[in-house]
């Protein structure tokens, strides 16, 4: 079975976004999944790239991993430019009554949490308006889903509902050590064996609430993350292996979770995603890693992320107004020159005291 995965150009220097499209199957029998669509610019590339490449006007399955406008937005291009047959989203407001207050009317108006929660579900509820007008059946994406030849590792119904809907428009919990003070020099410096990447990292409970896919294809394996934090990584990572899948010996593919922000993955998470680390000359790397990343941008991917993925055996690349290819069986388009290992990297507190932090997610 061939399988191609494209990870196309969203943002700019200061925006990011992810807007994905995978083909899998033989000649005559293709099915094609869409993972987020972007901003509405990306999402009519995503429309233009499903009509050239795959040869078709048809997306059987379009997955929103998270509500996000960065995410979300372009999908509503997608739904309303082809025949689509499912729709996985998840829909807060069905399950939530402050949540749906928030966005269906203007009795919480001005409070800063309602203010927030309809600023970010804004995308998705016009998503799902799409998909309802044209009659496009909605599932929610809960672990232990199949869509197609993906399987939904992460959230569970229950960890969704009870921990991280109510925690929805909150800001993150402020980590350890993540106060402003004097940084001991004037640049951290990493090595292969120098390791600067914190377990105590959060992200919010709308990013952890991502949709994280996994879809295997005759023992090549791909795992979709959108924004997910440590917490839902582990989560998948703990239902992947309920199921008997060892994600370090199938993985071939992962989209980098938060267009590589050092706020989204750890040391410990990683190992359980790729495997541990590796002797730096452990011959060719057998897995990709790819971040979406705006033109220009200097952020993303962080530095330290790319440093722990290649200490792992996976290739990072980003797009930066670039489309990625990955696949098998099927031909590709060259690849771009992939990130290099940097022995210099933000440092995680300003230097010196009260100084404007550095950039780098």
């Amino acid at each position: 079975m061939g399988y191609e995965v494209h990870v196309l150009p969203v943002g700019n220097r200061y925006k990011n976004g992810d807007a994905i499209a995978v083909r899998w199957g033989q000649p005559g029998a293709y099915k094609v999944l869409v993972y987020d669509g972007g901003s509405t610019e990306s999402g009519k590339a995503l429309v233009t790239h499903v009509r050239d490449r795959f040869r078709s006007s048809r997306v059987d399955y379009v997955v929103s991993s998270h509500p996000d406008g960065d995410h979300a937005s372009g999908l509503v291009s997608v739904l309303k430019r082809l025949e689509v047959g499912e729709l996985w989203m998840h829909r807060p407001w069905l399950h939530s009554s402050a949540v749906r207050e928030a966005v269906q009317t203007h009795r919480a108006a001005g409070t800063p949490l309602a203010d927030r929660l309809r600023s970010k579900l804004r995308a998705a509820r016009k998503l799902e308006i799409a998909a309802l007008q044209r009659g496009i059946p909605i599932h929610e994406p809960f672990q232990g889903a199949d869509i197609g030849g993906f399987r939904v590792l992460s959230p569970s119904r229950d960890w969704y509902l009870d921990v991280l809907l109510p925690a929805f428009g909150q800001p993150p919990p402020t980590p350890p050590g993540a106060a402003a003070v004097a940084h001991p020099g004037p640049a951290d410096r990493e090595s292969w064996d120098r390791e600067l990447l914190r377990e105590s990292v959060h992200t919010s409970a709308d990013n952890e609430a991502s949709v994280i896919l996994w879809g295997d294809f005759d023992g090549q394996g791909v795992l979709l993350t959108g924004d997910a934090g440590i917490r839902a990584l582990n989560h998948a990572a703990n239902q992947a292996q309920a199921e008997g899948i060892d994600l370090p010996a199938r993985l071939r593919l992962l989209q980098v979770p938060h267009h590589g922000s050092r706020h989204n993955v750890s040391p410990s998470v990683l190992d359980r995603l790729l495997g541990p680390r590796q002797p730096r000359h452990d011959g060719q790397a057998t897995k990709r890693a790819f971040v979406s990343a705006g033109v220009g941008s200097v952020a993303h991917p962080h530095a330290m992320v790319t440093n722990a993925l290649l200490r792992r055996g996976a290739t990072p690349y980003a797009t930066r107004g670039l489309t990625l290819s990955h696949g098998h069986g099927v031909p590709l388009p060259g690849e771009p020159a992939a990130l290099a290992f940097s022995e210099q990297v933000p440092p995680w507190e300003p230097h010196p005291a009260n100084a404007a932090p550095p950039q780098g997610g």
